[in-house]
């Protein structure tokens, strides 16, 4: 095994290391997406593409993989670098555009894996997953919800996030974390902080996004990129309409 990749033996095997190595995969959001995309890349994902039109903030660097240097830079300029520091050799695509109706088809094209850390403001999103579903893509969904981290698998022959959609009520990831919770509570795991941070979040009188720790980014970025590699060797995942949640709340 490559001198880089040697502490990662016994748990991965040279063939395994080489498959990984060359595994494409697409992350389609560089906020959440920068912290996975590095932990990929460290474990022996060395082709990736990501896609962001924005750029870094102050607000960001609670949680985001960049520094005060960042700040006003392109959100996907900042992690290129950050990550041909870790691996010069590496294949990093990088796209400062945002995802939308018309090109979301064309920049998939090619992966085999995606992350959609994309934000829920428009329908892109939900099109980003059938896009994916249609070419025979798994799509990995992450959510920080600050002391613990929640990934679902979208399988391309299985359900999609739109199936829990409800009539006249705009989807984002406010639902999805509403769903997880209730499968937890009908299965008899109940995570009262969820709801209980649900609840104060809904009742600030700004419009404001969710509030999000480092803790998740963190956890999220180990759990998909766990389940990239299990996706690329062909082992066993749980698909959504299951999901992964780590934390140590209920502990």
């Amino acid at each position: 095994m490559d001198t880089r990749y040697s502490r990662n033996r016994i748990y991965l095997t040279k063939e395994e290391q080489e498959v990984i190595k060359n595994y494409p995969i697409i992350l389609g959001g560089s906020g959440i997406g920068s912290v996975i995309a590095e932990c990929a890349l460290r474990l022996g994902f060395e082709n990736i593409t990501i896609i962001d039109g924005d750029q870094v903030e102050l607000s960001n660097l609670n949680r985001q993989n960049y520094t005060e240097e960042d700040i006003t830079i392109d959100k996907v300029s900042a992690i290129k670098k950050r990550l041909l520091s870790i691996n010069n050799e590496a294949n990093i695509n990088v796209h400062n555009c945002f995802l939308t109706t018309e090109n979301v088809e064309s920049y998939i094209d090619g992966h085999k894996i995606a992350i959609n850390a994309l934000d829920f403001t428009s329908d892109v999103p939900l099109l980003f997953d059938e896009v994916c579903q249609r070419k025979n893509i798994p799509v990995l969904h992450p959510y920080n919800l600050g002391w613990g981290g929640l990934v679902t698998v979208i399988k391309p022959k299985g359900l999609s996030l739109s199936s829990i959609e409800k009539p006249n009520e705009k989807f984002n990831e406010v639902k999805v974390v509403e769903y997880a919770s209730s499968y937890l509570k009908f299965w008899r795991t109940p995570h009262d902080w969820i709801d209980e941070t649900m609840e104060k979040y809904m009742k600030e009188k700004e419009i404001l996004p969710p509030p999000q720790l480092p803790i998740a980014s963190w956890t999220v970025a180990a759990m998909c990129t766990h389940l990239l590699f299990n996706i690329a060797t062909n082992k066993k995942t749980k698909e959504f309409p299951e999901f992964y949640l780590s934390t140590i709340m209920n502990d």
